[in-house]
């Protein structure tokens, strides 16, 4: 690990695999064969599970927890206290009373596409995809796959618009054709599914 910072209140197991110019902070933990890319921002207290896969230039904030086997695309944010999950079938116990352990479940995980944003608090219930350049809004719960540039609220969580690359709100210019306030780049609708023009 050359060019990382890590705090030294920070639990980061030898076995992961860390990015140059990665920077890991007081209280987070990164379990073994995580691995994350380069120029990543890992804040206080977050916790990336053994295996999860993490892009290049991922935020993630304050207490943000990151369960295996997650796999974040490249420049995806994930803010504070946001959970991505990783039980389908939650139970600590077995139906005949037995504490389960690691061989009584299947793990199942979430993905996040390249540029997409997790907003505060949300929650994304494995086994959901989260799609590129989406944007999950905060306190959102997610129980179905997020389509590319779909802004989603709620709980449980539905499309209300779409965004751009810019993460604004994009504005309907008609004949399903969409612009971007602060980019000016265009998008196209079709059959539920935006595209960049």
């Amino acid at each position: 690990m050359t060019d990382v910072t890590v705090a030294p209140t920070a639990d980061v197991d030898s076995r992961a695999q860390i990015g140059t110019g990665t920077r890991i902070w007081h209280l987070a933990q990164i379990r073994e064969d995580a691995t994350l890319g380069v120029n990543c921002n890992i804040g206080r207290g977050a916790y990336v599970g053994p295996g999860v896969t993490i892009g290049d230039n991922v935020k993630l904030q304050n207490h943000a927890l990151v369960y295996e086997p997650a796999r974040l695309g490249d420049g995806v944010f994930v803010g504070p206290a946001a959970v991505l999950t990783n039980d389908e079938y939650p139970r600590s116990i077995t139906p005949e009373g037995v504490l389960k352990t690691g061989h009584d479940w299947v793990a199942v995980g979430v993905t996040v596409g390249e540029g997409a944003s997790i907003g505060a608090r949300a929650v994304c219930v494995a086994p959901v995809t989260v799609g590129r350049w989406a944007l999950v809004a905060a306190g959102a719960v997610v129980t179905k796959d997020v389509p590319d540039f779909a802004l989603v609220v709620g709980v449980p969580a539905r499309r209300i618009g779409w965004v751009g690359r810019a993460g604004k709100p994009l504005a309907p210019k008609g004949d399903g054709v969409w612009v971007c306030p602060e980019t000016g780049a265009s998008y196209l609708e079709a059959d539920g599914v935006l595209t960049e023009a």
